[in-house]
Formats: structure tokens, sequence, C-alpha cells
């Protein structure tokens, strides 16, 4: 991955470190096989998202888009949720990481002036499970949300594999 920093300052910073999150979790699962892809590695977890790399990738890409649709809906438009979309192979997930992160780019262009803190409570984006966040939190929090299933993977992965 080439390094080239956007420059529109606090926006360009989390979309940088968003994409090095996917490019990250790109390097965990590029050498997956498609048997590996769909195993199931927790068979006691209740989470149907977190049961295989299949349902964790499913699922981080259903996130991805709703973190976008959560702040798009915030500021009235009427965006719905995607359904998830499971695939049989890693390139089609790669193809779907890229376009769910286009889509998060897509709102910033659209947003330029997009307001990313606000500290009054009141204010901020109410989610579905129930937290507050600004824009900037929101947005942090599908960094990390990321960076924590691709640990998940590479736990799956160790133990599949051993």
């Amino acid at each position: 991955m080439k390094k080239i920093f956007r420059n529109n300052g606090a926006i360009g910073a989390l979309l940088d470190e968003y994409e090095k999150s996917i490019f990250e979790l790109e390097q965990v699962i590029k050498e997956v096989t498609p048997e590996e892809l769909v195993k199931v590695a927790d068979s006691e977890t209740k989470d149907p998202d977190c049961k295989s790399i299949q349902t964790v990738l499913t699922h981080i890409i259903g996130s991805g888009y709703g973190y976008a649709v959560i702040i798009r809906n915030y500021f009235g438009e009427k965006e719905a949720y995607r359904d998830d979309m499971f695939f049989n192979t890693l390139e089609e997930y790669r193809l779907e990481l890229q376009k769910m992160f286009q889509y998060n780019v897509q709102l910033f262009e659209d947003y330029p002036t997009i307001k990313l803190e606000e500290y009054k409570n009141e204010n901020k984006i109410l989610v579905r499970w129930g937290q507050r966040y600004d824009v900037d939190q929101l947005m942090e929090h599908a960094i990390v949300h990321i960076l924590r299933h691709r640990r998940q993977i590479e736990k799956f992965l160790l133990k599949i594999r051993a």
C-alpha cells in the first residue's frame, strides 16, 4: 500500500486510518482458503455474525455501510440499511470492502463541511445500539470495529490451522 495522505484535515485523517484498517484486514485474509472462509471457528458464540471468517467479513461490510447510513439519516436523508451480503470468495469480499470504503468516502465528499465534533449530548447521533456519538466518534468506532474483527479473524485462523 503506497502511503498517500489526504490533505483535508481531520476528515482526511479519519479516512486514511479507515483505509489502513481495511488494508490490514485484507493482508490477514489474503491467504485464507475457501474452506477456511466458511469453516465455523466459534461454535459456542450466540452471535451469528461471529461464527466464521465469512460471517465476520459480512458483518464488517454491513456495519461499514451502516455507519455512513446512520450519519446520512441524521442529516435528513432517507437512506436504507443494506441487507447482509454473503460471498463465497475472498476476491468478492475484497471488492466489497473497497466499495464500502468508497461509500464512506462519498459521505465526506457529499458533506465537505461536516461538523465532526459535537459537545452537547442531545445533539449527538443516537445509534441503534443506544449510544450517542458525534460524527468523529462514530467514524473512530468504525475504524476500531474493523481492527477488533481483524484480530478476531487472526485468532480464528490460529484455531482453524492448529
